[in-house]
Formats: C-alpha cells, sequence, structure tokens
C-alpha cells in the first residue's frame, strides 16, 4: 500500500526535481553505472554507490555478449531479447528506488537539514528509512552499505526473480541453470594494470545467496590494497558495455568480441506497476545484516577466468558443429 505524507510546498519542488532526475539518470545501463560512479565520488561515506556502479558495468557486460561473437551462435534472437530485458528490468527496478534515496541524502547533506522524511514519497522500504536514520545519527558506513544490499536484493525478488514470466523464459531455461551450475557467469572488477577480481555467481534465484554474494564482493571491491585500484579504472576507462573496457588490458592480442550496448539495444521504456514493498522477519534481517566473515580466498581470478572463457567458447563451437552436421 502507498503511504500518504504530508509535505510543504517547497518539499513538494524538491520531490520533484528528484523523481525528475532520476527517470533522466535511469535512461540504460551506461547513465546508471556513470550516475552511480559520480555519486560515489562526491559522497565517498555511500560506499554502496561504487558497488553499483562496478555490477552495473558486468550487467552491461553481459548484456552486450547477446550481441557478441560468441552468444548469438547457440541462442535464438527472441531468448536473447528477453535475457537482456531481465538484465535491463531488474537494474531499471534497483535504481528507481535506490537512487532517490541517494540523492535525498546528499541533499540533506548539501542543505544542512533532514530530508529523509521524503522517503515515503518515492515508496521505500521502511527498512530503508530506518537504516538512513540511523546513519544520519551514527554515520556507520558498513551498515548501510549492507542495507542498501539487503533492500536491492529484496527489492528484485519478487517482480523479477519470481515473476511467472522470468520464470518461465528465463530462470528455468537451459543456459541459465548450465551458467548457473558451472559457475560460467561472475561479477569482474577490473584494473588497469590487467587484472581481474571478483567471484562466481551461484543460487543467483535465491535471496539468501545474491545478499552473501553482495557482502563478498563489497569486501573485494574495498579491500585496502585493491580499492584504489578499482577506483583508477572506473574513473579512467569509460564504460561502453563491451569487455573490452577491460580486456584490453588483460587479453593484449585479442580482438573486441563484443560491440557497445548503445550500438546494440534500444532504450527501454519501464512501467512499475507493483508497488509493493517486501517484509522479512527479524530473524532473517539479523542474519543478513552480519557482516560478512568467510576468508576472502581466490579472488584474483586472471587464470580461472581465462579457463572459464576457453571452456565456454569450446562449448558453443562444440554446439554449433554438431547442429551444422545434423541440419546438413
Amino acid at each position: 500500500m502507498v503511504r500518504t505524507i504530508h509535505i510543504s510546498n517547497e518539499e513538494k519542488q524538491i520531490a520533484g526535481h528528484i523523481k525528475a532526475f532520476v527517470n533522466l539518470q535511469n535512461k540504460d545501463n551506461i547513465t546508471r553505472t556513470n550516475t552511480y560512479a559520480q555519486y560515489f565520488k562526491r559522497n565517498p561515506e555511500v560506499k554502496w554507490a561504487f558497488l553499483a556502479s562496478m555490477v552495473s558495468r558486468n550487467a552491461g557486460w553481459n548484456m552486450c555478449d547477446l550481441k557478441g561473437d560468441w552468444f548469438p551462435k547457440i541462442l535464438s534472437k527472441e531468448l536473447r531479447k528477453r535475457l537482456f530485458l531481465t538484465y535491463e528490468r531488474a537494474n531499471w527496478l534497483i535504481f528507481s528506488d535506490a537512487y532517490p534515496q541517494l540523492y535525498i541524502y546528499e541533499l540533506s547533506k548539501s542543505l544542512k537539514q533532514d530530508l529523509t522524511h521524503l522517503l515515503p514519497v518515492f515508496n521505500i522500504s521502511s527498512f530503508m528509512s530506518r537504516a538512513w536514520t540511523e546513519f544520519l545519527e551514527c554515520g556507520d558506513e558498513e551498515n548501510l552499505l549492507i542495507s542498501l544490499i539487503i533492500n536491492e536484493q529484496n527489492l528484485i525478488q519478487r517482480p523479477v526473480l519470481e515473476s511467472p514470466l522470468y520464470q518461465k523464459e528465463v530462470f528455468n531455461t537451459w543456459l541459465f541453470m548450465l551458467q548457473d551450475w558451472l559457475h560460467f557467469s561472475v561479477v569482474l572488477f577490473p584494473t588497469r594494470k590487467g587484472e581481474l577480481y571478483g567471484s562466481s555467481v551461484h543460487d543467483f534465484k535465491k535471496v539468501d545467496d545474491r545478499i552473501e554474494l553482495g557482502k563478498r564482493l563489497a569486501k573485494i571491491l574495498f579491500h585496502p590494497e585493491l580499492v584504489n585500484d578499482f577506483i583508477d579504472f572506473s574513473d579512467k576507462v569509460p564504460h561502453t558495455g563491451s569487455r573490452h573496457d577491460y580486456e584490453q588490458f588483460v587479453f593484449k592480442e585479442k580482438k573486441t568480441d563484443t560491440p557497445t550496448l548503445r550500438s546494440s539495444f534500444p532504450v527501454i521504456q519501464h512501467h512499475r506497476k507493483d508497488r509493493a514493498g517486501w517484509g522479512a522477519t527479524d530473524q532473517q534481517i539479523e542474519k543478513w545484516k552480519k557482516d560478512y566473515k568467510r576468508t576472502l580466498t581466490k579472488i584474483h581470478i586472471n587464470d580461472w577466468y581465462k579457463k572459464k572463457q576457453e571452456q565456454l567458447h569450446a562449448g558453443i563451437n562444440l554446439d554449433s558443429m554438431i547442429t551444422n552436421f545434423f541440419t546438413k
């Protein structure tokens, strides 16, 4: 149920400005990625913004794979379109919910006035309203980071992961299950030194696992020995959606085999009819809010990534050969 709050005319103008800006920056994967990154540069205490920017880069690379040299060999045009729309929908939903929160905090800081009472105007969860109140009171950056991870993953659970349409046409397809089983999908954090760090994605349909992955990725991204290299990459390498963004540093001789996003996909017009929030028990939230305690192992993944790419390409070539043989 949409909450009704009473705000002044000045606050209505502020809310209208925020809505217009969010709609403008939620245009596509490129604008979202860049907006998150620019926000982090202005507000480095909001670590989630940098995590969101780097994960958004990965979403763009995954989208452009669908129009690259490999996946069109084994995936129908219709399936590739559905996969693109799944990435696009999830990331659009997250930005439409998260960026009003980020903007309200930034305005509160610049105006030296607490504007978090405007969060319900944007249908922000009561969980995140409390998280922002706590952050303004005590400045706990880690708690805010984990809270935003929890919120974004719960936000997309029902409208995307549990949607009957996406379940049937994406998450129960052989490709998605194969990638999940073989850990072909990975979130990469590259550097301009040609190093790759990150973690493979497994059990993507489960909100608990995605939250744990988010916390693990945050630990990698903000590792004190690595974070400056990741920031350097973000600042110096424009995001195009092509894997050439980072492969130019990792595989010196490799030709570009994925196109840029804006040369491949149209701007999608989204609508959000279901404004119902998400809920969880206190026990679930307590579990989700626990810090990521496990040791970070095997986060340097250059060799692993190269091997997985070779396996994936070999499998695609074999499938193409078998298909061509039986269709002659």
